[in-house]
C-alpha cells in the first residue's frame, strides 16, 4: 500500500473532524453546520469556495498552473433519519439522526485530500471539491446541477467514492457500466365498494383485487422482461381495512422498482400501470396508479473506470483491487452527475466492524444500521486515492 506520507501525518486531525461530524448529523438540505465546517476548513487552507449550490452545498476550487484541464471530486454530507444505538464518545447527539451511511467519512476523506492538494499543488489544472447535500433521497446532485454546478465549475470528469462494509479495509472495487440501480417508488390505491364481510356480493372487494394485481405484477419480471436484464419489483406494503367483519372501500399497494437500464424501467412502469388498470376494471373497481422515479441507474464510463482502476492499484496494490465487482441494486444520486459528465464511482472497503470503539451497538456494521460507524483507518487511504487521482489526471505536460 502506497499512501501519501503527509496525509498519514495529519490523519488524527482529519479523524477529529470526522468524529465531530458524526456526533452532529444533519439531514438532507439541513447540513448548515456541516457545510460551515467544510467551508471554514477549506478557507483556512487557502482554498476559495462557492456556497449555495444545492442549498447547502460547498465547492472548493484549487487551481495551479496554466492548463485548462479540470477534474471534480465529490463527497456527500447528509445523515439519515434514524436513531443511533452506539454509545461511544462520538455517537450522535441528535435524537433520530445518524451518520449511518458514512457520509461523515466521505467528507473527511475529501477534506484530507484538499489539505494536501492545497499545500503541495503537484498538478497542472483545476480541482473542484464537490461537497454535496441531500444524497439520502433528496437528489442533492440533481439540485446542484440545476443550480449551475457545471456552468460555474466546468470540469472534464467527476469521480465519487463510497465506503463498502463487508469488503476488507484496504481494498477498493469498481466496475464499468451499470454499478448501481435506479430507484423508483409506486403507490397504488384500489377503489372498490365496501360491504359487510358476511355479504361480499354486495360490495367490490379491493383487497382481493390488490392481491390479483400484486401476483400479476410478478409476471412482468418473470415473463415480460428478458432474463438477461436485471430488475427488482418489490411490494413492501399492503394496507386495507380496519375491522374483521368489514370489506373496506380501498386497498393500497406500495413498493419499489430497481433496474440497471432506462428501457427496462420504461417497460416495467408501463406494464404495471396497464395490469393495475385492467385488473381493477375486470372486477368493476377503479385504481389510482402513481409511479415516481427517484434516481436513475448509476453507469460508470469505461475510460474513467479504467483510469480509476490504475490509480487504485497504485494506492492499495493490484491484489487489493476488484475491477469487476458485482453491481448492487442499491441506488445513488451520483448517477445524475454521470448523466451529465464522464466519470466513475468506486467503493472502498469498510471492513466487518472490528474497528468500532467500545460502546458500539450489537448490530452489524452495515450501511443504514443503528450500530454502524465509519472506519477511520480508511481516511488516509481514501484521501491518498483522491490525491493520486488528481496528480495523475492533471500531471504537468
Amino acid at each position: 500500500m502506497k499512501l501519501v506520507d503527509p496525509i498519514i501525518a495529519f490523519q488524527a486531525e482529519i479523524q477529529q473532524i470526522r468524529r465531530d461530524l458524526h456526533a452532529h448529523p444533519e439531514l438532507c438540505y439541513e447540513e448548515q453546520r456541516t457545510s460551515d465546517i467544510v467551508a471554514a476548513q477549506l478557507t483556512a487552507w487557502g482554498i476559495p469556495v462557492i456556497r449555495g449550490l444545492g442549498k447547502t452545498g460547498v465547492v472548493g476550487i484549487i487551481k495551479h498552473g496554466s492548463s485548462s484541464r479540470a477534474i471534480g471530486l465529490r463527497a456527500d454530507m447528509d445523515a439519515l433519519p434514524m436513531q443511533e444505538i452506539n454509545t461511544f464518545a462520538h455517537a450522535s447527539r441528535h435524537a433520530g439522526k445518524m451518520h449511518a451511511c458514512g457520509h461523515d467519512g466521505h467528507t473527511a476523506m475529501l477534506l484530507g485530500a484538499a489539505k494536501y492538494l492545497a499545500e503541495q499543488r503537484n498538478f497542472d489544472g483545476t480541482v473542484y471539491l464537490v461537497f454535496q447535500p441531500a444524497e439520502e433521497g433528496g437528489a442533492g446532485a440533481r439540485r446542484m446541477i440545476d443550480d449551475g454546478l457545471f456552468e460555474q465549475c466546468p470540469m472534464d470528469a467527476i469521480y465519487g467514492m463510497h465506503n463498502w462494509p463487508g469488503a476488507a479495509a484496504g481494498t477498493m472495487s469498481v466496475t464499468a457500466g451499470p454499478m448501481m440501480a435506479s430507484s423508483n417508488e409506486f403507490y397504488v390505491t384500489v377503489k372498490g365498494k365496501g360491504a359487510h364481510a358476511a355479504q361480499p356480493h354486495k360490495g367490490i372487494d379491493p383487497v382481493m383485487i390488490a392481491v390479483q394485481i400484486a401476483q400479476s405484477w410478478q409476471t412482468i419480471i418473470s415473463r415480460q422482461k428478458s432474463p438477461l436484464d436485471t430488475a427488482v419489483l418489490s411490494i413492501t406494503q399492503i394496507h386495507a381495512g380496519s375491522a374483521t367483519n368489514v370489506i373496506p372501500d380501498e386497498a393500497n399497494l406500495v413498493g419499489t422498482v430497481r433496474t440497471f437500464t432506462q428501457p427496462v424501467l420504461d417497460m416495467i412502469e408501463q406494464r404495471m400501470g396497464e395490469v393495475a388498470q385492467h385488473t381493477a376494471a375486470a372486477f368493476g373497481a377503479e385504481v389510482d396508479f402513481k409511479f415516481r422515479r427517484n434516481y436513475p441507474p448509476l453507469v460508470n464510463h469505461a475510460e474513467q473506470t479504467r483510469f480509476a482502476v490504475e490509480v487504485m492499484k497504485e494506492v492499495v496494490g493490484a491484489e487489493n483491487v476488484d475491477d469487476q465487482v458485482e453491481p448492487t441494486m442499491g441506488a445513488e444520486d451520483f448517477a445524475f452527475f454521470l448523466q451529465a459528465k464522464p466519470g466513475c464511482y468506486v467503493f472502498i472497503g469498510n471492513g466487518e466492524g472490528e474497528h468500532r470503539d467500545g460502546g458500539h451497538g450489537l448490530g452489524p456494521c452495515v450501511l443504514h444500521n443503528a450500530s454502524y460507524d465509519f472506519n477511520d483507518n480508511l481516511l488516509p487511504i481514501g484521501a491518498s486515492f483522491w490525491v493520486k487521482l488528481v496528480e495523475k489526471a492533471l500531471a504537468p505536460a
